[in-house]
């Protein structure tokens, strides 16, 4: 960096998108980055509940959409290293799209023509039925023939962002959480800062990516040039041992709205299928509710799929998520001629996940182009990132060392996915203040029961940790306690003596 002024750098939203930029800025001398997030954790908007594909880049048209086209692709290169140094689970079991009539046929034909055009780096090919049965055994027999895609991989979406997260951190990014933006300020045509309900966070730059909300934090700073519609996908996950699973990620032959519905394994061995896509409208950017109509269409789809699905009553939960659709379709990526200070990175509907770290690199281009000078790299920037240790895949001879070197770690809290309270414990360490945060740090919660059984256990854990009482531990923050206070004290606020 060139002089000793300081860049301060305010990002909106700690999703995937947001996250991998603030980790990307972290390497740099001289910049002060802000990542701010209304929720009281990171990553659960649109980033908590989606596919975790990392797509090839085949799907999207260059001439159409070039920011996706482009952009998925190189970051499918990214993530590629990025999982290595952040100690993300992943699988790199490669991707099929399945044709199931002449007309599909053709069509992959089509995707075969685009995923050259757009120089995906390894071989597509389209593989007949007989193949296709050899790669994966329990297709349907409807199934004709396929795209196989090998560089293709799934991974767990909140793993990322806790992953990119704590690494930027670590490297010296300041994160406001249960922070919400409210206006920002603008002098002389240049944002200069942001309102929130924290308080004022001065900026030489906002970049926006605040996911279904963006369009809003555009309109803050006088700008109104796309609109965020909310698009709901469903999805269903089944126990861990349901059979049969996959061994790759099958997509049913995309629409003009979706990808198709995917049926996958997850990382953590739980058979997946879903989503449908659904257009909402503005105001239920938060309507994450399941429908009947929504998963019977899932069901049914994936069932075209496979010979046979798992039975219902193996399905452990129901979900969905929302996408940001940007009305123009394509990433909005760029800065504005006539405001400065403002770089967009909206409208990362699908393959937003498998783009972020692309985007990062794209947004600190622009950053660079507009200060007009290349940032120099932190002498000691790590790139590394230690998750909580898992206990629940660890030989029986480590199992029994970290008993003996922290005895919590023979006491187990959540008996169906094997999580223990010192996993727990350093949850809430790293900024687990909700049940949530401790599940989706540790898998606790996961299992068949739901929370049935170990929920009441951490949050008394919670509670001690946090130094709070019982009745104020929360699921996911303010208005979602597990109580309503001390009975005792309550009751007796209640009588009434004659």
């Amino acid at each position: 960096m060139v002089g000793a002024r300081r860049i301060k750098v305010a990002i909106v939203g700690a999703g995937i998108v947001g996250a991998s930029i603030a980790r990307v800025l972290s390497r740099f001398e001289g910049l002060e980055v802000h990542l701010v997030e209304k929720e009281v954790d990171v990553g659960w908007g649109v980033s908590k509940a989606n596919s975790g594909i990392i797509h090839a880049g085949y799907d999207d048209e260059a001439e159409l959409y070039p920011n996706r086209a482009r952009l998925c692709v190189e970051g499918n290169v990214l993530w590629h290293r990025w999982v290595e140094e952040l100690s993300i689970p992943v699988r790199w079991c490669g991707s099929i799209v399945v044709a199931l009539n002449r007309k599909e046929t053709k069509f992959l034909e089509e995707l075969l023509e685009r995923g050259v055009k757009n120089q995906v780096p390894t071989t597509l090919r389209i593989v007949d039925r007989e193949e296709l049965k050899a790669l994966e055994p329990h297709f349907s027999d409807e199934a004709l023939a396929g795209l196989w895609s090998p560089s293709a991989g799934h991974m767990s979406p909140w793993d990322a962002v806790l992953a990119l997260v704590e690494n930027a951190v670590s490297n010296g990014v300041k994160l406001h959480l249960a922070t919400e933006v409210i206006g920002a300020k603008v002098r002389q045509s240049r944002v200069i800062g942001l309102e929130t309900t924290g308080g004022f966070i001065e900026a030489d730059w906002v970049v926006n990516a605040a996911g279904l909300y963006a369009d809003r934090m555009t309109k803050m700073v006088g700008l109104d040039s796309y609109a965020i519609r909310p698009r709901r996908g469903e999805y269903m996950i089944f126990d861990k041992n349901a059979e049969p699973k996959v061994s790759h990620i099958l997509f049913s032959t995309p629409t003009p709205t979706s990808k198709g519905v995917v049926v996958t394994t997850t990382v953590d061995g739980n058979l997946m299928i879903g989503p449908n896509a659904q257009d909402l409208r503005s105001e239920q950017r938060e309507d994450r509710a399941t429908t009947c109509e929504g998963l019977d269409y899932v069901w049914k789809s994936a069932s075209r799929l496979l010979s046979r699905l798992p039975p219902r009553n193996k399905v452990i939960r129901f979900f969905s998520g929302l996408r940001p659709e940007p009305s123009g379709g394509d990433f909005i990526l760029r800065r504005y001629d006539d405001l400065g200070g403002f770089i967009e990175a909206s409208g990362m509907r699908s393959p937003g996940l498998t783009s972020a770290p692309a985007i990062a690199h794209q947004v600190l281009k622009l950053l660079e182009d507009e200060e007009d000078e290349s940032f120099e790299s932190k002498d000691r920037w790590s790139p590394y990132y230690k998750p909580i240790v898992r206990f629940s895949p660890l030989p029986i001879e480590e199992k029994e060392a970290l008993i003996r070197g922290n005895p919590s770690y023979g006491r187990v809290i959540c008996e169906e996915e094997l999580v223990t309270e010192a996993e727990i414990v350093e949850a809430v360490k790293r900024g687990a203040t909700t049940i949530d945060g401790v599940k989706f740090r540790t898998r606790a919660l996961m299992g068949v029961c739901q929370g049935s059984q170990c929920m009441h256990k951490i949050a008394l854990i919670m509670a001690r940790e946090l130094g709070i009482p019982l009745w104020k531990v929360t699921l996911r923050g303010p208005g979602t306690e597990i109580g309503l206070g001390d009975v005792k004290v309550l009751l007796r606020k209640e009588v009434r003596h004659p």
